[in-house]
Formats: C-alpha cells, sequence, structure tokens
C-alpha cells in the first residue's frame, strides 16, 4: 500500500484530485501516524483495517473524513468534531483573526461567541488574546464538544461554555467587549444543491428560515446592544452576497465604523461595526 492508491481509491469515487491528497494524507497520519516526511522516505506501507475501513466508509458513503477521524484543523490546532457540530471551516480564520487583530488593539477584556459549535472561535481567541470568552449554543451536545476542546487547549476559565438561544440565557447587566458570530446562513432553497458530504453536517448549524439566509444576524444585531459595553465591536462572518445586507442592518441599529473583510477567494467575508 501507498499514498498514490488512497488517493486514486477516493478519486474514484468522485473526490476530486486536491481534496483526495488532503485525505489522503489526513488518513495515513491518523491511522498509521505516519508524517510526510515519513512517507518520502518509505513510500511503501501496510495497511490497517482501520484504515481501510475508514477509506471504504469515506468513498461508499462520502461521510466528511473529518468525522471519520473524530477531528478537524483549524488555525494549526486539532479540534474534536462529530455530526453534532458543523466542521470548521478555512474562512472562519479570517473572522477569527479579525477579532484577535480588534481585541489586542482596543484591549477588549470580555468577549461572547454566539452559536459556538466546536468552540472553535472562542478557544482560538481565548488562546491568542488576553479576553474571557463566553461560547453560547442552543445545542448541549455542541457545548459538549466545545468543552472538550477547550479542555484539550487548556483553556481553563478563558474559554467557557453556556446553553443559551442566544441571548436567552445571558444576564441583562451581562456586557462585553465584542460579541462575535459564525451563525447559520445558508438559505434553505439551496440545500438540494449542497454536496453530498454537507447533508451530515447539523442543519441547524447550517440552515436559516428565510429566503436570504439573514434571519439570524437580524436577531442579533437587533438585540447585541443591550449587552455591549460603550464602543463594543459586533462582528459576524457571512455568506456569498450577504455582506451589503447585514452591513446596512448593523448601521439602522446604531453601529458604526463597519468594516468588511475579504477572503482568499475574494469573497467578502466578515462584517464588523462599533456601537455607536
Amino acid at each position: 500500500m501507498n499514498k498514490k492508491i488512497i488517493e486514486n481509491l477516493l478519486e474514484e469515487s468522485g473526490i476530486s484530485s486536491f481534496e483526495a491528497k488532503v485525505e489522503a494524507m489526513m488518513f495515513i497520519k491518523h491511522y498509521l501516524n505516519l508524517t510526510a516526511v515519513d512517507i518520502a522516505i518509505e513510500p511503501e506501507f501496510e495497511e490497517t483495517k482501520e484504515l481501510m475501513h475508514a477509506i471504504e466508509e469515506r468513498t461508499s458513503t462520502k461521510r466528511p473524513i473529518q468525522y471519520i477521524i473524530g477531528q478537524a484543523d483549524f488555525m494549526k490546532e486539532k479540534f474534536f468534531v462529530n455530526e453534532n457540530v458543523l466542521i470548521p471551516r478555512p474562512e472562519t480564520e479570517y473572522l477569527v483573526l479579525s477579532a484577535i487583530e480588534d481585541i489586542k488593539k482596543y484591549g477588549y477584556k470580555k468577549v461572547m461567541d454566539i452559536g459556538t459549535g466546536t468552540g472553535c472561535i472562542a478557544c482560538m481567541i481565548a488562546k491568542n488574546t488576553d479576553a474571557q470568552v463566553i461560547g453560547v449554543d442552543i445545542s448541549l451536545e455542541a457545548l459538549e464538544i466545545a468543552l472538550d476542546n477547550s479542555s484539550k487547549l487548556g483553556l481553563f476559565n478563558k474559554a467557557i461554555f453556556r446553553k443559551s438561544d442566544i441571548f436567552s440565557n445571558v444576564k441583562a447587566d451581562e456586557k462585553f467587549d465584542m460579541i462575535v458570530s459564525n451563525p447559520p446562513y445558508i438559505k434553505l432553497s439551496e440545500k438540494p444543491t449542497l454536496q453530498k458530504e454537507v447533508t451530515f453536517e447539523p442543519e441547524c448549524a447550517l440552515f436559516a428560515n428565510d429566503e436570504n439566509g439573514v434571519e439570524f444576524y437580524e436577531k442579533i444585531i437587533s438585540q447585541a446592544g443591550d449587552f455591549l459595553n460603550p464602543n463594543g465591536e459586533l462582528i459576524f462572518e457571512v455568506g456569498i452576497n450577504q455582506a451589503q445586507y447585514v452591513k446596512s442592518f448593523m448601521e439602522q441599529n446604531g453601529y458604526g465604523n463597519i468594516e468588511i473583510v475579504k477572503d482568499f477567494a475574494n469573497i467578502e467575508r466578515v462584517v464588523k461595526g462599533r456601537k455607536i
């Protein structure tokens, strides 16, 4: 067995050549504990039943490799994942990096992460700043994963988690310097067009119920001002063609200094503004 054979098996099932290369190495690292250097020195290796079973599951069901191996890479860290949480995406790193930059710039100390899921946003902000982050989610199963990830990274008392439907379990006198969120923003009408892999992810973390996918932005923006300190910041990840609407709605609700950040594909991906 060698890496190329695994790549071919993945490609034959309809997985793109680029993804097959990445996933082949992920399988090898996880199940055989071999690195790219190991493979370069000794390309041939002995397969295991666990490895072959995992490859068979990936090719036959299209279940995402991250769920099969139980972890996903995000900002050079490995996060526990299962079907109760959204798999962290590379574009979300733009949201986290932008948040970290402003937290350090303005000296923010208390941050709230709405719809925390795996906790990857809350954890990476807590790990890279002096801020304490409270991550909230409506799903107890997701919060269990977030707690596991926080513990794995040693973020005790820095990244903490709470069950809450947006602000439903946040006290009226709790104030934050920043509220960050990557909420569900895919339109339900797009569901039939999504890749098979996406159908394994929790619908509550993917889909908004309105035709433009902005339901949760409207809910958060209309309430966030009550929980932000003066000059506090609200920062979102947004979907394709949603940035201008989110910017406009933030302006209507008393936010200024609004900026839009583009991702690696030149898509408007992050919208942030300050409470006036």
